[in-house]
């Protein structure tokens, strides 16, 4: 139905974030694109060299963190959901329950981990946010958004991949007061508050925006758009974008104060170009052949790729026009990645891609299907030191990417 978790995509993110001490969904920047080199340009027929797999993750559809040769990854024990920790060999260095995991439909896990300053941070499907020890898994601190926030759960449970900036931590409850908040990172204490349009959550992972040094969350709740000054929580602009199924799983593209926003069944994307002070916007266009359920999309040169929903086709789209240069049903929708010049592409049939972005065209390089797991394919890739990590459900697959 929808994608877990789901798609960040900038060129410019200010995330006052470093590879030293953070890591975070879709990458250090939140978009989607690692910086990687020495990669390989094409695969074998055999597909990629697996270095190793886990299988007992229990079903989910969070992507894993890696950062301080550690790997995170949200799973489950029963309908309990757990941290599990590896080292980069694979071996399980530690695992700890956090609360119950959506077990109603689709079921799993949904959130991926939030690395930061030696803490992980997770928001589980029925609104419990956790603060732990990144050594051992230790509760700091933890707090249920539905008692403290009159927070809304959705019909498939809370997504929402956390974000962080400086000391502040920042959720979606989705409550018609504490629509949108910001805490303190270290002691969940509550920094400001923002009702927001009053609107429920809607499985968007925020981004953080800098329009001439002043920064702006940009998140997505059932209908709208909300762009807010992370200072005082003071909502600065509101933007209609509804869909048939208020899912809004897909985090926003910033560059060149212009923020792109799209959703699945139908509905497309559109660039809203900000003022100079960040206080308005004005619609630059709209197109709906992009219509993206939950597999993010990349910005590169001017370009927007990812795939469609309703629309069962992969597009490039021009960032200043809205116009679809090409497409091609070159795999299955799903999610995007990018590293190295090359885009890397997981179908919802399992299907993993190394694809060429060309002038014209897609140039599917290379592919192969996923081995292990069950249910879904939904879990957005992750590139780390030459290795590609794809989740499937209870699996964990690793392989290894580098040139030779």
């Amino acid at each position: 139905m929808f994608k877990l978790l789901f798609s960040g995509i900038c060129i410019i993110a200010s995330l006052s974030l470093s590879a030293q001490n953070a890591q975070q969904w879709r990458g250090s920047n939140r978009d989607g694109k690692y910086n990687e080199t020495g990669l390989l340009k094409t695969w074998s027929a055999d597909g990629l060299k697996l270095l190793w797999h886990f299988d007992s993750l229990g079903l989910g559809h969070s992507s894993p963190a890696i950062l301080n040769d550690k790997i995170y990854i949200t799973g489950t024990q029963g309908e309990q959901g757990t941290i599990f920790t590896f080292d980069l060999s694979g071996k399980l260095l530690w695992k700890k329950e956090y609360g119950k995991e959506w077990f109603e439909s689709f079921e799993g896990v949904r959130s991926s981990p939030m690395i930061n300053e030696g803490k992980i941070y997770v928001l589980s499907s029925y609104g419990v946010l956790v603060c732990m020890n990144a050594e051992n898994g230790e509760i700091f601190w933890s707090l249920d958004l539905m008692q403290k926030y009159n927070a809304r759960n959705i019909k498939w449970g809370f997504t929402e991949n956390l974000l962080i900036d400086g000391n502040m931590l920042f959720c979606c409850p989705g409550g018609e007061e504490y629509n949108v908040i910001a805490l303190d990172k270290n002691t969940g204490n509550l920094i400001w508050k923002c009702a927001g349009k009053g609107e429920k959550s809607a499985y968007c992972s925020p981004l953080i925006i800098n329009r001439n040094n002043r920064k702006i969350f940009v998140t997505q709740t059932e209908s709208s758009i909300l762009g807010i000054d992370i200072s005082d929580g003071k909502l600065l602009w509101t933007h209609e974008h509804p869909n048939k199924w208020s899912v809004q799983a897909n985090s926003p593209i910033y560059n060149d104060g212009s923020v792109y926003v799209f959703s699945g069944y139908g509905k497309g994307g559109e660039l809203l170009k900000l003022s100079d002070d960040g206080n308005s916007f004005a619609e630059t266009w709209h197109d709906d052949s992009l219509d993206s359920k939950m597999g993010g999309a990349i910005l590169l040169d001017g370009k927007i790729y990812g795939s469609g929903d309703a629309n069962k086709r992969w597009f490039c789209v021009d960032w200043n026009t809205g116009k679809v240069l090409y497409s091609s049903k070159m795999l299955k929708v799903g999610n995007v990645i990018y590293a190295d010049g090359l885009l890397y592409c997981y179908a919802d049939d399992g299907t993993v891609g190394l694809v060429e972005p060309k002038e014209n065209e897609f140039n599917l390089i290379s592919s192969f299907k996923v081995p292990f797991g069950e249910k879904q394919h939904w879990a957005h890739l992750v590139i780390d030191n030459k290795k590609l990590f794809v989740r499937h459900g209870n699996s964990l697959m690793v392989y290894s990417i580098g040139e030779m």
